[in-house]
């Protein structure tokens, strides 16, 4: 944005992002030094909008705030932002936040908006953000190419969770393995992230923030589902029987009845929001991935992945307070069986950050987790004329891999992935403890890396 600040011309910049994301935030530091104009909407009618929207413009000091206390109309109000002032030599700023509401109350208003951008304002040295949380209501029915500000925009933000190194700065006190557990829990979504005090136990945090029904986070999963879509009440017995183990359509298929095809615009709706994503063995073609039926549906939102798995189906004992309970019996015994995944994720982070350095044996081309019927490799990575590989292993247990194992894995994932005569293997093995101190042997056109997983939490990957 600050890029966008310093451009030539008129700039009208789409911000959005799930609820909790940072975008306010991010938006509030933006303006932090600059002149601008700041409006929040709320959900109210489209007169009180009307009147919010002018109080705003008028009280920022523009000459018709001397002859008038609110605009008669829309037309009139989004005209007058071209009399905002600003700073000298800069663009005049204006920040609508919430931005949806404002359209949800009058649909009339990008028309409104499209017209004065391509007569008035898109020649001014100004710059409107326009910010909002409904994911689905924003790009079906404000971005979509049918509707009048498609092609406007000057620049579209979609605000992301944080990786691994930047969502642990949030609780720096805690020891590699905590941050780890959290990061699992929660991912970087930094109001989540914001809860935890990390001069507690992690027991305590999941505890008191997490499964206490008087805590902010307890019941966001649902909220966020019914502030997004029509019937919450499916995609909730979706998203659980995915978090239960069912990834493939079939299995999600036999275990609701859903009618297929309704089933598959439900999961699309899933996947648009960020909350479930699709994923197909690397270097899988183009083709296979039409397939509605190939691939497997997992949560792509961390809190969701916890919520559904331990909170949801333990509503019952969590409702009368049986917090540590649920806690010790539950999800202790499986924790580290709910990092394993993310742990994964933190690898091919690093891995991706260190292909970006060239601080691989190769550039590589792809990287993601590699199945077949049989097996399954937690990441591999090629080049794209397939002629280097690395496989990836990631171990999240406690005991130390006894390197004589090692070779077995390489001669397993090999014989499965049926790599082609003279591939060069580079072989990567991540494990959460350390190895034992055994040599292992290799052919002459494979090289291994051991390393220890501390590696991919304290090297400088910024």
């Amino acid at each position: 944005m600050e890029q966008k600040y310093t451009e030539n011309g008129g700039q009208l910049i789409f911000v959005y992002g799930r609820r909790r994301i940072g975008k306010t935030e991010t938006l509030t530091r933006f303006c932090s030094g600059k002149k601008s104009v700041f409006i929040t909407c709320t959900e109210c009618t489209d007169k009180e909008q009307l009147s919010n929207f002018s109080r705003n413009i008028l009280s920022a000091g523009i000459p018709a705030a001397a002859y008038i206390r609110t605009f008669e109309n829309w037309e009139q109000a989004l005209s007058s932002v071209k009399d905002i002032p600003s700073d000298q030599n800069k663009k005049k700023l204006l920040i609508i936040d919430e931005f949806p509401y404002m359209v949800k109350e009058n649909t009339g208003i990008p028309s409104i908006l499209q017209k004065l951008w391509d007569t008035e304002l898109k020649n001014q040295n100004i710059m409107i953000v326009l910010c909002g949380s409904a994911m689905s209501f924003i790009e079906k029915e404000i971005l979509a190419e049918k509707n009048p500000l498609y092609g406007r925009t000057t620049g579209i933000l979609r605000m992301e969770p944080l990786p691994y190194p930047d969502a642990v700065q949030f609780i720096s006190s805690y020891s590699l393995y905590e941050k780890t557990a959290v990061y699992s829990i929660l991912g970087g979504i930094p109001y989540y992230l914001k809860q935890i005090d990390d001069s507690v136990s992690l027991e305590k945090n999941i505890c008191t923030k997490l499964l206490s029904k008087e805590s902010i986070l307890y019941l966001e999963p649902e909220f966020l589902l019914r502030q997004e879509l029509r019937e919450p009440s499916v995609y909730n017995t979706l998203i659980q029987i995915v978090a239960a183990g069912n990834t493939k359509f079939n299995d999600i298929y036999n275990a609701t009845l859903i009618e297929k095809n309704k089933l598959s615009v439900y999961l699309k709706n899933l996947i648009d929001l960020g909350i479930l994503y699709k994923e197909f063995p690397v270097m899988t073609g183009n083709a296979a991935q039409v397939n509605i039926q190939r691939g497997l549906y997992r949560i792509k939102d961390a809190y969701f992945r916890f919520w559904y798995a331990f909170i949801f189906p333990n509503i019952s004992m969590l409702e009368i307070g049986d917090t540590q309970g649920v806690y010790s019996q539950i999800i202790a015994p499986r924790l580290d069986e709910l990092i394993s995944l993310p742990f994964e994720d933190i690898c091919i982070y690093w891995l991706k950050r260190q292909n970006m350095n060239g601080a691989l044996p190769f550039r590589f081309t792809h990287i993601g987790r590699w199945w077949n019927k049989t097996d399954g490799i937690d990441a591999v990575a090629c080049n794209e004329q397939r002629t280097k590989i690395i496989l990836v292993e990631c171990k999240f247990r406690k005991a130390e891999i006894d390197t004589a194992d090692i070779k077995k894995h390489i001669e397993k994932d090999i014989r499965g992935m049926k790599l082609p005569a003279g591939c060069s293997v580079f072989y990567y093995y991540f494990p959460r403890s350390g190895f034992t101190k055994k040599p292992v042997s290799l052919q002459q056109n494979m090289m291994l890396r051991l390393y220890r997983s501390r590696l991919c939490f304290e090297l400088d990957i910024s």
